[in-house]
C-alpha cells in the first residue's frame, strides 16, 4: 500500500523568495556575486505558442517532437543561467530545437492558457494547477499530454543534456531519469557516503520511528554525488543547521543499496526498493514524515544554508499546516530574522 502523502516539493532545487536571490537547484555552477538579474530574453526558436496546450502537444507530435513547458519568473537567477550556460551552448541548443516545442510560461503571468481539459484560465493559476512553486521549473511531455520528466529547478549543463537525451529517446518506459542517468556517469565527487555524528545506525525501522515525538527526517543519498559532499561538508557543519538537526530522528539511506529496512508503512524492504516507492529521483533528496508515519514535505536536491536550515524549521515547527506555500513562509522567515538584526545571505 502507498503511504499517506500530504507533502509539497522543494527543488532540486531554485527555492525563489519574492524580489530576493534564488538558490541552485543541485548546488551546480554557484556563481559568487549573482545577482537578480530581472527580466531575460528568451532564444528566438522557443515557440511563439497561442497557449493552448492541447494544440501545442498535437503539433509538436505532428513533428516528431515532444513538448517542454518552461516555468520563469522575472528575476530569477537561474532562469538566467538555464537560457545562457545551458541553451546558450550550440549543442544543447541543438538538441532541444530538434526533439522539442519550448513554451515559456511566466509563473505570474495574466496571459490566457487553455490546459488539457480545456479549460481557460491565467498563467499563474495554470502554475498553480500544476504545482509550480518555484523556477525555473521545466514539464516535458508526451503524445498524450503526461508529464514524462519534471525538472523543478536548475541543471547544469551536463545533467541537463541527459534530461533532454533520457526524453527524447523515450527511455521513460524502460528505467527512471536516475537510473538513467546514473547509467551515464553521473558527476565527479568523492565517491563516498560520508558519517556523521547526528545521524542514527542501524537497524533502521522507520514505522518505530515516526511512532516517536520528534519528526523523522530521512536522507535519501549516493557515493557519486557532488551535492551531497557539499552538504556535508559545508551545510552540515553549521551552528545553526545543528540546532535544526536536534529536532529530528535522522536516518540517511543510500538510494542504490540493498540495506534492509523496514519502511514507515510497517513493510520490510531494502533502500533501493524504498527509493523507488517514494519516487527518489536524484541525490540529495531530504523527505519528512510526522508521527503518523505520513509525508509532509520534500526537499529534492541541494539547497544553500538558510534554506536547508528554513526546511527544517518549515517542518518541525508545523508551519507547514498553517502555510501551505513554503516560498511565502521562507520569505517571511527571512524578514522576521532581518528585523531581529540578524542578516540573512541567501548565497552562503
Amino acid at each position: 500500500m502507498l503511504l499517506k502523502k500530504f507533502w509539497i516539493i522543494v527543488p532540486a532545487a531554485l527555492l525563489l523568495l519574492a524580489g530576493k536571490p534564488a538558490l541552485a537547484a543541485d548546488g551546480e555552477g554557484l556563481d559568487e556575486g549573482m545577482n537578480n538579474p530581472g527580466y531575460h530574453e528568451k532564444p528566438a526558436w522557443f515557440k511563439n505558442s497561442f497557449l493552448d496546450i492541447r494544440e501545442d502537444i498535437e503539433e509538436a507530435a505532428q513533428q516528431d517532437k515532444r513538448l517542454m513547458l518552461y516555468f520563469y519568473q522575472d528575476g530569477c537567477p537561474y532562469c538566467a543561467k538555464l537560457l545562457q550556460d545551458n541553451f546558450g551552448q550550440k549543442n544543447i541548443a541543438d538538441v532541444t530545437q530538434e526533439n522539442f516545442d519550448v513554451i515559456a510560461i511566466n509563473m505570474w503571468g495574466d496571459r490566457e492558457v487553455t490546459d488539457l481539459n480545456g479549460n481557460m484560465l491565467t498563467e499563474k493559476k495554470f502554475a498553480e494547477n500544476l504545482k509550480v512553486m518555484f523556477t525555473p521549473t521545466l514539464l516535458m511531455m508526451n503524445e498524450n499530454g503526461q508529464v514524462v520528466l519534471r525538472i523543478n529547478g536548475y541543471y547544469a549543463p551536463n545533467k541537463f543534456m541527459a534530461a533532454l537525451e533520457y526524453v527524447s529517446q523515450k527511455k521513460e518506459n524502460q528505467l527512471s531519469f536516475r537510473e538513467y542517468y546514473k547509467q551515464q556517469g553521473g558527476e565527479k565527487a568523492s565517491g563516498k557516503l560520508h558519517q556523521a555524528d547526528f545521524l542514527m545506525g542501524p537497524p533502521y525501522n522507520l514505522e518505530k520511528l515516526t511512532s516517536r515525538e520528534q519528526p523523522l527526517l530521512l536522507m535519501f543519498e549516493q557515493k557519486q554525488c557532488k551535492a551531497c559532499d557539499e552538504l556535508h561538508g559545508d551545510i552540515y557543519p553549521r551552528e545553526a543547521t545543528r540546532e535544526q538537526l536536534k529536532r529530528f530522528d535522522v536516518v540517511r539511506l543510500d538510494m542504490w543499496s540493498d540495506q534492509k529496512v523496514v519502511g514507515p508503512d510497517g513493510k520490510r524492504t531494502t533502500a533501493k526498493k524504498l527509493a523507488g516507492e517514494l519516487n527518489i529521483k536524484y541525490a540529495p533528496t531530504l523527505v519528512f514524515f510526522d508521527n503518523s508515519g505520513n509525508e509532509v514535505f520534500r526537499a529534492e536536491a541541494y539547497l544553500r544554508a538558510f534554506h536547508v536550515q528554513s526546511v527544517m524549521d518549515y517542518v518541525a515547527s508545523g508551519a507547514y499546516k498553517e502555510q501551505p506555500n513554503f516560498q511565502r513562509y521562507i520569505s517571511a522567515r527571512a524578514d522576521k530574522l532581518e528585523a531581529q538584526g540578524v542578516h540573512v545571505d541567501l548565497w552562503d
